[in-house]
């Protein structure tokens, strides 16, 4: 026999949740198969079998949360896959019928207490340590699986009072069912850890939003002009997300603090730009990173943004397209947001919001109006380190440099 263990994935996950077996008990295993798909806080990944045999026992449930090195399947070496033999049901075998005694039917408590509750198993074996019969723990799962918390604040002394019920209708009220009123899903681990993000983000940084607006008219007809040419030289499109990073990267070295990060009491100022480029997959928000910003031209970028929103899109993403970035830009504009406030990525200290593109009447001088198309940006940063001086003065340089996208080449 041999077990299926969780491997090691990075040094910041030590733990992960079951997402999809992808493999059933008694199938036949290659080395090399996919058996089962396991998802943690940054990417989902495919825990491959390195042996061969038949897939004899699966010990932990799609839902289950699994510690790196803990055992989830054993495979049969030696077994070899049992076909089930067909029967042909053109062959009728008419038997005597038989006279069935009637049964007196147990009561409804023993029925319950034979019934093996759903339960992972770190709640057995709490349940084990403290004596305590599962098929009497409430559980709010949507699928009535019992977890390791639900054991923990079960208290068998406590019986149930009967206390109105907050659902119950109303008098005059018709009755509705619970399932016509609500819907329950349960949070992905993707989406626990990025709520516990942003929530901390909010309540461990002095986070401020500084805005400014962009005359978007040069970047849009330089785009015009060189996009057909640019694509048949490059096979990528000329978007503006190339032009907004290496504008970023300009102003990040006119304002170093914004590359930065707090460890303890010191400052960590990085000189290498690798910026997150926010992109909306299914199960959330993931920022994967472009590495080395600095040092690339408009179509290096490009390229990579678009390998890494397919990837992000498809859950191909790995954990080092995701860890080390130094800024993060994020493009609320493709959903066609006007305003908003950005939440910092931590552990860095500045992310800039890009937003929808509008014709907006623009006065040129004091007798002259124009319709512009323009565009807000935000720049959100931890007051801690970085001084609104600084924060206004970086999204001044951005919009210099959109605004007189040629002098983007110029840029050291």
């Amino acid at each position: 026999m041999a077990e299926i263990k969780v491997p090691e994935l990075a040094e910041s996950i030590t733990e992960g949740t079951i997402a999809k077996w992808l493999k059933n008990k008694g199938d036949q295993i290659n080395k090399g198969d996919y058996l089962v798909e396991l998802e943690t806080d940054k990417v989902n990944v495919e825990i491959i079998s390195e042996y061969s045999g038949v897939l004899n026992e699966i010990m932990v449930q799609e839902g289950d949360t699994v510690n790196v090195g803990e055992s989830i399947a054993v495979i049969d070496e030696n077994a070899q896959q049992v076909s089930t033999p067909t029967i042909d049901e053109s062959i009728v075998v008419e038997e005597e019928p038989k006279v069935v005694e009637q049964q007196v039917p147990l009561k409804v408590e023993n029925a319950q207490k034979q019934q093996r509750p759903i339960a992972s198993p770190a709640a057995r074996k709490i349940a084990r340590e403290k004596g305590i019969n599962l098929t009497e723990v409430p559980t709010n799962d949507p699928l009535g699986r019992v977890r390791a918390q639900d054991v923990s604040l079960y208290n068998p002394e406590k019986k149930a009072v009967n206390l109105p019920n907050a659902n119950a209708p109303l008098v005059g009220e018709p009755a509705k069912q619970d399932n016509e009123m609500v819907e329950r899903i349960r949070m992905s681990r993707r989406r626990q850890t990025i709520a516990n993000r942003l929530l901390e983000v909010k309540q461990t940084t002095a986070m401020l939003t500084t805005f400014n607006e962009v005359d978007m008219t040069n970047v849009m007809n330089l785009r015009k002009r060189r996009k057909d040419k640019f694509f048949e030289e490059n096979d990528v499109k000329l978007g503006f997300m190339s032009f907004f990073t290496k504008a970023v990267v300009a102003a990040l070295k006119r304002s170093p603090l914004l590359n930065a990060e707090i460890q303890g009491d010191e400052i960590v100022i990085k000189k290498f730009y690798d910026i997150g480029i926010a992109v909306s997959a299914h199960e959330g928000l993931v920022v994967p990173v472009v590495r080395g910003a600095d040092r690339k031209n408009f179509a290096e970028i490009e390229k990579d943004i678009l390998e890494l929103a397919n990837k992000a899109r498809n859950n191909k993403l790995s954990l080092q397209d995701l860890q080390g970035g130094t800024f993060t830009i994020t493009n609320g504009g493709v959903f066609g947001s006007l305003l908003s406030t950005p939440i910092l990525n931590g552990p860095q200290v500045g992310i800039l919001g890009m937003h929808s593109i509008k014709i907006r009447p623009i006065a040129i001088d004091e007798d002259k109006i124009e319709n512009r198309p323009m565009m807000y940006i935000a720049l959100s940063y931890d007051h801690r380190i970085v001084d609104g001086k600084e924060a206004v003065t970086f999204l001044s340089h951005i919009k210099e440099l959109i605004e007189d996208p040629e002098s983007l080449l110029f840029e050291a």
